[in-house]
């Protein structure tokens, strides 16, 4: 096992401390930056959403921050503006950062944002970088942009557009644990307020004492990049990159092979949704220790790059079919050749 993988092995065992019941979410985070691409995580309201984006990012030598998506935001509330500062008598515009620029920015109920909020976001998650009068701002090297929505509660909410949807790595959607797990999320937020309380009390009696070190560093960004350069030379055969691009291209022409694609799809995926194949694929592979892609590597990912990107047709919606039952008919008809 490389020093890398070790500690990314790390990483996820930190994370599994504080979200219970949830591997595979924290799998696909996982996968999202090492990828370094963008996710779109939904589920329902009080399912550690949030949370999980949080452990990641507390176990990270990196800058997080959160913003809370509302109807009335602005775009420089996001962006960070030019600021008048005045000194000595002479006058200069400042451009003042905002919360975008970090390493990990969560953007939380994403589409309660109007359109040009979810625009402003759209530049920083595709270009890497902020324009603001005129000016280009360069993000960071490790970046990305995780944004959570509520899939039920729609008043008031403005609906991503396929464009951006399509600019988001994954899709992952999270679903209720199971009643042992959640036996074990109470115990675990029981656990953590007694720790807290016990903290608090001890920081009032010992408040002039020097602090202690951190037993458990964060893990450093140069494993993340020693991470994504392994990545990148994990061997993909042709047969799979066929598969991959054979994959996609059944979503655009699906009555050519069944007739249940064929009334259920009505706008296939875009490129992008190769390219996100072949780097969670890839990604997949490294994290099972292998240097080599496994059609179980592309199958195990389909879902989170496809369910954001297919667009059904109304005799789909009618039928209760989702875009997982879609991608579930897509990988038995797609054969490896």
């Amino acid at each position: 096992m490389s020093n890398a993988l070790s500690r990314i092995k790390d990483l996820k065992a930190r994370m599994q401390q504080s979200i219970i019941g949830q591997e595979g979410v924290i799998d696909r985070l996982i996968i999202g930056l090492l990828a370094n691409g963008n996710l779109l995580v939904e589920g329902l309201p009080g399912l550690a959403k949030t949370r999980a984006i949080k452990a990641m990012a507390k176990n990270l030598e990196a800058d997080f921050s959160r913003i809370q998506f509302t109807p009335d935001l602005l775009p420089s509330d996001v962006t960070g503006t030019e600021v008048y500062h005045q000194a000595g008598g002479e006058g200069t515009f400042r451009f003042e950062q905002g919360p975008v620029f970090a390493n990990i920015v969560l953007a939380d109920e994403i589409n309660r944002a109007p359109a040009k909020v979810q625009a402003a976001l759209l530049e920083a998650m595709e270009e890497r970088q902020v324009t603001v009068s005129g000016t280009t701002h360069k993000m960071e090297p490790l970046f990305m942009v995780m944004a959570t929505q509520n899939p039920v509660e729609q008043e008031g909410t403005y609906p991503l557009p396929e464009a951006q949807m399509d600019r988001f790595l994954m899709h992952v959607l999270i679903g209720y644990p199971p009643v042992e797990d959640e036996v074990k999320v109470i115990e675990l937020v029981r656990a953590e307020e007694q720790k807290a309380l016990a903290a608090s009390a001890k920081n009032a009696k010992d408040a002039h004492e020097p602090a202690k070190s951190d037993e458990n560093p964060a893990i450093p960004q140069s494993a993340i990049f020693e991470a994504r350069a392994e990545i990148a030379g994990i061997h993909v055969s042709d047969a799979i990159a066929k598969y991959m691009a054979d994959l996609v291209y059944a979503t655009r022409t699906p009555g050519a092979y069944s007739d249940e694609l064929g009334r259920w799809i009505e706008i296939g995926a875009s490129p992008r949704a190769s390219i996100a194949l072949d780097k969670c694929g890839r990604t997949h592979a490294w994290l099972n220790g292998r240097d080599y892609v496994d059609p179980l590597d592309v199958q195990a990912i389909a879902p989170d790059v496809f369910r954001h990107r297919l667009t059904l047709s109304f005799e789909a919606e009618g039928d209760g079919v989702t875009p997982d039952n879609v991608v579930d008919e897509i990988i038995k008809t797609v054969a490896l050749t």
